[in-house]
């Protein structure tokens, strides 16, 4: 009973209600003291007064002196707290000339955006210290170890961003350091490995034969990799991938550890994972020793909350907290903070059923799409099945038996590759057209001008996300948006630049995924170096990017979403590279890391 009492307490929440409750001065940063160096343009533009009518009438009225030592806080306050007049209806951003209201009040943050203020503090008495947490903040976060199965987990303020850097500069613990890392992680891998200057051994990733999509590293290709460079300081994985696609990482974490190595995960979109039985078991069950979870994707963080858990002994701790100071900020926002505490809260309180209302949208989604046969729905096949299982995905605009024939002939040269692919996200609704009409991205646009905005979308998928947080309300308008774009003369639609769905099977010239940037015929590569040291300017060209194959890339390609670098300063650019990147800027994908964001032309070394 102490214990449930305890899990039902969010510690660092209750501490910042405590302070805005307590009414206190505040003679520290930060600088809109609670709120206050606005609340009194809000209670302008709700009075309809101009500012310096207003600033005049205060002084005459109560003096400078009583002014600046504050005599009007407090009326301000109560103000702000009862007033109705002119403003009661006014919206968020909305300018307030545009209600009769003096224009030189410009935008006004409205209350709520006020309110929150009042719980963004800092490091004082009572709040605790994220870099050395002593109170609130060490009791959070031993109560999120508690609900996510860590023996040790640390919150985090820049995103999940922050936990791979932090992983990464603890393992490289000297220059040079090798590190096993599956070939198509975020971009904030990348740049970890640039700032511990370390080598990078990258695994090629298993490939799922029937949608085309890069999963994980096979446990032979580790295993391999494992015995090869036996010095390597850890292995670096990503599961689930962008489409929720994954499989048991058990076996991987028994190889790493056989080695003496510690196994890395970026379970960035699987925070929720292990807390619900129709859920894939976590990163940390199945033997993980240092798990990075966005915390904002999944479950009820703000945005940037992210935490990183770690169990066993093979991760320096001593050594991680300090590359934890050095990657995040020494003046963390306590509301980011305080929504990790609620969204831990509330899985400790609810437990299971956390997840029954948004499980009931999923579920109500995918009841009203297989009436919608136009569009499919991204699903694993059964391990070890000899023909294509019933409701398994075939790649767009391919016939059955043409499906049935690239699982026959995929399956029995990569078997026991239905093994890569055995988990499925519900909450990640991966459709496509099935007619080969829209691409992903061409969808994603219908969804779009429907209501619907997703998460994202490649050439051939459309990624819904669905959290606790859906209703079945938002299911019943994405299905009403999917038979609104079925019916309206969805097949007469001006095809896209792609080619058709079906010439993208893997194998095809035209294989495309902003997820894959596979390397043909190596399951590992060699050691690449990485380093902080920039790409002299004089020593690069601009080139077309047709021209570009042969050529040493001299700046990163990253599609977003995801953020999967296709290609690394440094690498030769090969012909199927220069293809793919053209084929996803044809289709509309935006890309980060580059000079030119149209495409057109990239910077390259000069041979």
């Amino acid at each position: 009973m102490e214990h449930k009492n305890k899990s039902s307490r969010a510690p660092l929440y209750e501490a910042l209600l405590a302070y805005r409750d307590s009414k206190q001065r505040s003679f520290h940063v930060p600088g809109h003291k609670n709120g206050q160096a606005y609340r009194h343009l809000l209670e302008q533009a709700e009075a309809g007064q101009s500012p310096a009518k207003d600033i005049v009438n205060e002084e005459q009225q109560h003096g400078m002196i009583q002014s600046n030592a504050g005599g009007n806080v407090n009326r301000r306050i109560e103000q702000f707290s009862s007033v109705e007049k002119h403003g009661a209806d006014l919206k968020s951003g909305e300018r307030c000339g545009d209600e009769g209201v003096p224009s030189e009040v410009g935008l006004v943050p409205d209350r709520s955006f006020l309110e929150m203020m009042e719980m963004d503090v800092t490091e004082i008495t009572g709040t605790d210290d994220l870099h050395h947490p002593e109170g609130v903040i060490q009791e959070a976060q031993e109560l999120a170890a508690d609900c996510f199965g860590a023996e040790e987990s640390f919150f985090l303020v820049g995103g999940s961003t922050a936990g791979n850097l932090s992983l990464l500069l603890t393992v490289c613990d000297e220059p040079n350091s090798i590190v096993l890392v599956q070939r198509n992680v975020h971009k904030s891998v990348i740049h970890g490995l640039m700032l511990a200057g370390a080598r990078a051994v990258f695994l090629e990733p298993w490939v799922d034969p029937a949608s085309g999509l890069a999963v994980m590293p096979s446990v032979e290709t580790v295993q391999a990799a494992v015995q090869a460079y036996p010095e390597a300081k850890g292995v670096l994985v990503t599961l689930p991938n962008y489409y929720g696609m994954g499989a048991d990482l058990t076996p991987i974490a028994e190889v790493c550890h056989a080695a003496g190595m510690p196994l890395l995960v970026d379970e960035a979109h699987g925070a929720h994972y292990g807390q619900h039985p129709e859920l894939p078991v976590s990163a940390l069950s199945c033997g993980a020793d240092g798990v990075v979870q966005s915390t904002h994707k999944m479950l009820t963080a703000f945005t940037m909350g992210a935490m990183l858990h770690i169990q066993g002994t093979r991760l320096n701790r001593s050594l991680l907290r300090q590359r934890l100071a050095m990657v995040q900020s020494s003046s963390p926002s306590y509301p980011v903070m305080a929504s990790l505490d609620l969204a831990r809260r509330l899985l400790h309180v609810q437990g299971a059923n956390t997840f029954t209302a948004g499980l009931a949208a999923v579920n109500a989604f995918k009841r009203g799409l297989a009436e919608l046969p136009r569009f499919q729905l991204l699903q694993p096949a059964q391990p070890l099945q000899p023909e294509t299982p019933a409701g398994t995905a075939k790649p767009a605009g391919m016939s059955v038996s043409a499906a049935q024939q690239t699982w026959e002939g995929l399956t029995a040269a990569a078997m026991p590759s239905a093994a890569g692919y055995t988990a499925q996200d519900p909450f990640k609704a991966v459709i496509y057209d099935g007619a080969g009409v829209l691409s992903g991205y061409g969808l994603q646009q219908q969804l779009e001008a429907c209501g619907c905005v997703p998460e994202m979308s490649d050439e051939r998928y459309v990624v819904l996300l669905f959290s606790l947080g859906s209703t079945v309300q938002d299911a019943q308008h994405l299905l009403q948006s999917l038979h609104h774009i079925s019916s309206a003369k969805g097949h007469e639609q001006v095809r896209s630049n792609a080619e058709p769905a079906h010439q993208l099977v893997k194998g095809s010239a035209h294989y495309i995924s902003t997820w894959n940037n596979l390397q043909e015929n190596t399951r590992y590569s060699e050691p690449i170096s990485f380093t902080m040291q920039p790409i002299v300017e004089t020593d690069t060209i601009n080139v077309p990017i047709e021209d570009s194959a042969g050529y040493r890339s001299a700046e990163m390609v990253i599609p977003y979403p995801p953020g999967i670098p296709l290609v690394y300063p440094g690498e030769r650019l090969s012909p199927s590279m220069v293809e793919r990147i053209q084929l996803l800027r044809n289709e509309g994908a935006k890309f980060h890391g580059v000079s030119d964001a149209s495409l057109q032309s990239l910077k390259v070394m000069k041979d």
